[in-house]
């Protein structure tokens, strides 16, 4: 069920713009007229969180509140997409993808993204936009700001563009390095994809060869790909899974039963690691904070430019 109705939290927890400021411009601005309960409280439609977005991403970009203000109703989201186009800040950008979100406007998400990706790379898009945002939307999602709609719309649009710059390395690059092999998989239940997915983009970009197992896997079906004779890297992205419980005791069981009696590696990444006891990891598994980290560990120079 799409969320519709919206308390004044919620639209200070989206927008940015402090509660206080938002009635400050209803009182004085007009800029939104918020229906009531019974007991006086604000409540907002989904139309009137969409002209907040709109209206502080004018803001946000230097125009005055007055100027907002004066301004006709239909001229306000075509001077959003003006600026949502054309502007180098990330925080414009993310607004405009926040934009997108409450709007199901995939049009606006594909033309935000192909302005960007003229004047920056992928990686810089997906760390410097993407991920801030997702960080930003999961603590929405928690705190109900925003639906588990609006959250799949836009995972499933940035898994798009992963998926499609992963095809054209694929399509256009022979791997240079073939004296290892990384096979990336989510532990079981972990179904979180977007951090594995461009992990996989990641280290073909440096023309390493890899295998792409996706979601919620079993350790024992692993079991298959050490038939391959080449030196094999395991990677795995935990967002939330394996639980704080019992991921000592799952990374213990996998480095017996998948790492033990070869020279296979494994690499972690991702917020959950933070639950792991450094202490009792083996030699052969690798935890990293930072793309970098992992970079300088297990990949050399890029190849392409």
């Amino acid at each position: 069920m799409v969320k519709s109705n919206f308390s004044i939290k919620d639209l200070e927890n989206i927008s940015g713009i402090k509660a206080h400021t938002i009635r400050i411009w209803e009182k004085r601005y007009k800029l939104l007229s918020p229906d009531r309960t019974q007991t006086n409280i604000r409540r907002y439609s989904l139309t009137s969180l969409q002209k907040l977005l709109n209206i502080t991403l004018l803001y946000n970009h230097g125009l005055k509140i007055s100027k907002i203000a004066s301004l006709d109703q239909e001229e306000i989201p075509i001077m959003v997409r003006e600026i949502a186009l054309k502007s180098n800040s990330e925080q414009v950008s993310i607004n405009a993808f926040k934009l997108s979100m409450v709007n199901f406007d995939t049009v606006l998400f594909d033309a935000t993204f192909e302005e960007i990706i003229l004047q920056n790379d992928f990686d810089f898009v997906y760390i410097n936009i993407f991920m801030p945002l997702m960080n930003e939307l999961g603590i929405l999602w928690q705190t109900n700001a925003i639906s588990p709609s609006h959250e799949h719309f836009i995972t499933n649009l940035i898994k798009q563009k992963i998926h499609i710059q992963t095809e054209f390395l694929q399509k256009e690059y022979i791997p240079q390095h073939n004296n290892k092999l990384f096979i990336l998989f989510l532990p079981e239940d972990e179904m979180h994809e977007l951090g594995i997915l461009f992990l996989n983009y990641f280290i073909l970009k440096f023309g390493y060869r890899t295998i792409f197992l996706g979601q919620s896997l079993q350790t024992e079906s692993l079991e298959t790909i050490l038939n391959f004779n080449e030196k094999l890297c395991f990677v795995t992205y935990l967002t939330v899974e394996p639980n704080k419980e019992i991921i000592d005791e799952y990374f213990k069981y996998f480095h017996n039963r998948i790492l033990n009696d070869n020279l296979a590696e494994l690499a972690i990444m991702g917020p959950q690691q933070i639950h792991i006891d450094f202490n009792k990891l083996p030699k052969s598994i690798h935890l990293f904070n930072t793309l970098e980290a992992f970079q300088q560990k297990f990949l050399k120079a890029s190849i392409l430019v």
